[in-house]
């Protein structure tokens, strides 16, 4: 018997080698090129041509490609629906660029025309290039492996035998043998067709599936997502409305009714740090421990919300942002009557959660003529103070401190303007004066107090220092159908790649001498090593079923049409 040869097919044209295209043909799904020429004239030619280029393989990899390159200003520039105060920010440094950036859209690239356009284009691309390579491939399943060419030895990888066993036998071998190699196998006159590697196409038209499917949910996630913040003190609560948000920005599509109904209450924040070593302040424990609700008469349920174990509600997800301190204070006049007591939350400006904020006092407070005054303090703290400058030395409460700066006069709240609750505003604002004529200003720990002056009062530094931990709301829909694509698009391209789609046919014909004449061929999309190893374990298997004859005294010519005269060995096989 002789082993597999590959050698280089003649080049096709002739009619002898017209066969050999059919039996090539429809090995891949992808739509045919045309040959050179220009579109016929009139609207109905331009719309075809129009689509024919949109649908091709090579513009929308192009449009891929642009949707890559698209996507890197809204990284690398400041975006309006993420954060429009570095927008504002960068304009105001920049007046120039801003304006043409502006221009450009470069401010909300996501939802840019330009942008959009090749979202779109490549949407309708994939569309319009995987319905008719389903259809195709659909009918393909459905029909059988074409017929053998007329000379099977000038394909690629083939080989060839002489056997004294009957044509029939040997057909009925070789279906049987390449079905149990799960090929699909047919007889189709004097020889077997099978093919095998129909997961190949599956596996293209699943990864642009995955594409489309993708391409949806990240549009559908934008359109309607959902994302704020809210700062949380040990002991109070949140309702997920628009109101009890700190910050929050959404999609185009999104409305307040979208919101999932539940509520949460912070019953205590868990912080331990490494206290020693290279990571020292580094955090260990890092966690929420809350009780929420779902549906306005849910059962109160327990969850720890770690930093990557959100608490997750339907498609809302809580994470845990940040964590900081919230020193209690108490505030009296001059009467000794308390007008203001909270938690304050103060904003940490390093690791070790060195802090500052203000504490305002907008009603209630008289001062010592009897005359409505409002009261600022700007307050740092340091969770642990060692002396020297107010900096923290790490992030646990080792040895907190408090200092305060006092003021009077009009916080300027009722103005109408927005102001942030962590800056005083000391437009209208008096100092208050301490025995030299300098500014207010005192160290406190916990429990001790700071007198203002002339009977003005006093504001206490409480024992009891609560923690607070900001949370970032989350509602971003379609995402497990985003995830579910990206998994089904790997799995896609993976099989696409590896999976090689061959085809194999065997002749058995009676030679002019009566002695039976078998031929083996395969052929596959791509070149591939793989088609003449199978090819040869195939022919090994079938050889030992029929087995080879003696040869003949004189070797005809391999190129002669089977059943004239008897082939031998093709050019470069050997014998088994």
């Amino acid at each position: 018997m002789s082993k597999t040869s590959t050698t280089d097919p003649a080049p096709a044209g002739g009619p002898e080698d017209q066969d050999l295209g059919d039996a090539g043909a429809q090995l891949s799904t992808a739509p045919k090129e045309d040959g050179p020429g220009l579109p016929s004239l009139g609207v109905i030619g331009w719309a075809r041509w129009f689509w024919r280029q949109l649908t091709s393989m090579r513009v929308a990899l192009l449009l891929l490609l642009l949707l890559s390159l698209g996507a890197i200003p809204g990284s690398l520039i400041p975006q309006t629906g993420i954060d429009a105060t570095k927008v504002a920010e960068f304009r105001k440094n920049n007046p120039t660029l801003g304006d043409v950036y502006d221009k450009l859209g470069m401010f909300h690239v996501y939802s840019s025309v330009w942008f959009s356009a090749i979202y779109i284009l490549l949407f309708v691309s994939l569309i319009g290039c995987i319905v008719p390579r389903t259809w195709q491939f659909v009918g393909q399943l459905r029909g059988r492996p074409p017929g053998a060419p007329r000379r099977l030895t000038r394909l690629p990888a083939h080989t060839t035998w002489r056997t004294t066993a009957e044509p029939e036998q040997v057909r009925e071998a070789a279906l049987a043998l390449l079905k149990k190699r799960r090929f699909r196998a047919h007889l189709a006159g004097d020889a077997v067709a099978a093919e095998k590697g129909y997961l190949r196409e599956v596996g293209n038209l699943v990864f642009h599936l995955a594409l489309i499917v993708m391409l949806i949910a990240f549009a559908w996630g934008q359109l309607f997502k959902a994302e704020g913040f809210k700062l949380v003190v040990e002991g109070d609560g949140f309702s997920n409305t628009l109101t009890q948000y700190d910050d929050f920005k959404s999609g185009n599509l999104f409305t307040q009714d979208d919101l999932n109904p539940f509520s949460f209450r912070l019953k205590d924040f868990e912080g331990t740090y490494e206290e020693s070593g290279p990571n020292r302040g580094t955090p260990r424990t890092y966690q929420a421990t809350v009780d929420y609700s779902v549906g306005a008469y849910g059962k109160d349920q327990h969850k720890t919300i770690k930093v990557n174990e959100p608490l997750t509600i339907g498609d809302t997800k809580v994470y845990l942002a940040s964590h900081g301190y919230a020193p209690v204070v108490t505030v009296r006049d001059g009467k000794g009557d308390v007008v203001y007591r909270d938690a304050v939350p103060l904003l940490p400006l390093d690791g070790f959660a060195t802090s500052s904020g203000a504490i305002k006092v907008m009603d209630g407070y008289r001062n010592a003529k009897g005359q409505k005054e409002q009261l600022g303090f700007q307050a740092f703290f340091v969770p642990t103070y060692h002396g020297g400058a107010m900096v923290s030395q790490f992030p646990a409460l080792l040895s907190p401190v408090l200092a305060l700066n006092a003021y009077h006069g009009d916080l300027g709240v009722d103005s109408g303007l927005p102001q942030s609750v962590y800056q005083l505003d000391k437009t209208n604002m008096k100092e208050f004066k301490d025995s030299q004529g300098k500014l207010l200003k005192k160290l406190l720990k916990p429990g001790q107090t700071m007198q203002l002056p002339n009977g003005a009062g006093s504001i206490t530094f409480e024992k009891d220092i609560k923690e607070w931990a900001q949370f970032q709301i989350t509602q971003q829909p379609a995402s497990g159908w985003a995830l579910g694509g990206a998994v089904a698009a790997i799995f896609g391209l993976a099989g696409s790649l590896f999976i090689q789609r061959r085809r194999v046919w065997v002749r058995a014909v009676r030679g002019a001498d009566g002695v039976t004449v078998v031929e083996m061929a395969g052929l596959g999309r791509s070149e591939s090593a793989k088609v003449p190893e199978e090819l040869g374990d195939l022919a090994g298997i079938l050889y030992d079923q029929a087995p080879a004859a003696p040869d003949p005294a004189d070797s005809p010519d391999p190129d002669q049409e089977p059943g004239t005269t008897t082939p031998v060995p093709a050019e470069g096989a050997e014998k088994k």
